[in-house]
Protein backbone atom coordinates (compact mmCIF):
# COMPACT_ATOMS: atom_id res chain seq x y z
CA UNK A 1 0.00 0.00 0.00
CA UNK A 2 1.23 3.45 -0.93
CA UNK A 3 2.34 5.71 1.91
CA UNK A 4 0.36 8.95 2.11
CA UNK A 5 1.76 11.92 4.04
CA UNK A 6 0.33 15.26 5.07
CA UNK A 7 1.45 18.63 3.76
CA UNK A 8 3.04 19.34 7.14
CA UNK A 9 4.97 16.06 6.93
CA UNK A 10 6.34 17.14 3.54
CA UNK A 11 7.42 20.52 4.94
CA UNK A 12 9.18 18.94 7.92
CA UNK A 13 10.76 15.95 6.20
CA UNK A 14 12.11 17.83 3.17
CA UNK A 15 12.87 21.10 4.94
CA UNK A 16 10.89 23.25 2.53
CA UNK A 17 8.57 26.08 3.43
CA UNK A 18 4.81 25.71 3.33
CA UNK A 19 4.79 28.46 0.69
CA UNK A 20 7.18 26.46 -1.49
CA UNK A 21 4.96 23.39 -1.13
CA UNK A 22 1.92 25.48 -2.12
CA UNK A 23 3.81 26.92 -5.07
CA UNK A 24 4.92 23.48 -6.29
CA UNK A 25 1.38 22.14 -5.86
CA UNK A 26 -0.18 25.09 -7.72
CA UNK A 27 2.38 24.68 -10.52
CA UNK A 28 1.49 21.00 -10.84
CA UNK A 29 4.91 19.80 -9.71
CA UNK A 30 3.32 17.88 -6.82
CA UNK A 31 -0.15 16.40 -6.80
CA UNK A 32 -2.24 16.95 -3.67
CA UNK A 33 -4.75 14.31 -2.68
CA UNK A 34 -7.98 15.38 -0.99
CA UNK A 35 -9.74 12.88 1.23
CA UNK A 36 -13.33 12.98 2.39
CA UNK A 37 -13.80 13.68 6.04
CA UNK A 38 -10.50 15.52 6.45
CA UNK A 39 -11.71 19.02 5.64
CA UNK A 40 -9.30 21.08 3.63
CA UNK A 41 -6.26 18.98 4.59
CA UNK A 42 -3.92 17.99 1.75
CA UNK A 43 -2.12 14.68 1.45
CA UNK A 44 0.66 13.58 -0.87
CA UNK A 45 2.14 10.33 -2.11
CA UNK A 46 5.42 9.90 -0.22
CA UNK A 47 7.07 8.25 -3.24
CA UNK A 48 5.93 10.96 -5.66
CA UNK A 49 7.06 13.75 -3.34
CA UNK A 50 10.54 12.29 -2.90
CA UNK A 51 10.96 11.52 -6.60
CA UNK A 52 9.65 14.86 -7.81
CA UNK A 53 11.49 16.99 -5.25
CA UNK A 54 14.76 15.33 -6.26
CA UNK A 55 14.01 15.99 -9.95
CA UNK A 56 12.94 19.57 -9.22
CA UNK A 57 16.16 20.27 -7.31
CA UNK A 58 18.27 18.72 -10.07
CA UNK A 59 16.53 20.64 -12.86
CA UNK A 60 16.49 23.94 -10.93
CA UNK A 61 20.23 23.46 -10.42
CA UNK A 62 20.60 23.23 -14.20
CA UNK A 63 18.76 26.54 -14.58
CA UNK A 64 15.35 25.33 -15.78
CA UNK A 65 12.37 27.49 -14.75
CA UNK A 66 9.46 25.86 -12.90
CA UNK A 67 7.15 26.18 -15.90
CA UNK A 68 9.51 24.00 -17.98
CA UNK A 69 10.12 21.61 -15.08
CA UNK A 70 6.36 21.07 -14.76
CA UNK A 71 6.19 20.08 -18.43
CA UNK A 72 9.19 17.79 -18.06
CA UNK A 73 7.59 16.03 -15.07
CA UNK A 74 4.35 15.58 -17.02
CA UNK A 75 6.25 13.87 -19.81
CA UNK A 76 8.30 11.61 -17.52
Amino acid sequence: MEEIITAMDVVRKYNISYQTLNHYTNFGLLNAIRRRGFGNKRFYSAVEVETNLNKIDELKGKGYPLKIIAKMLDNA
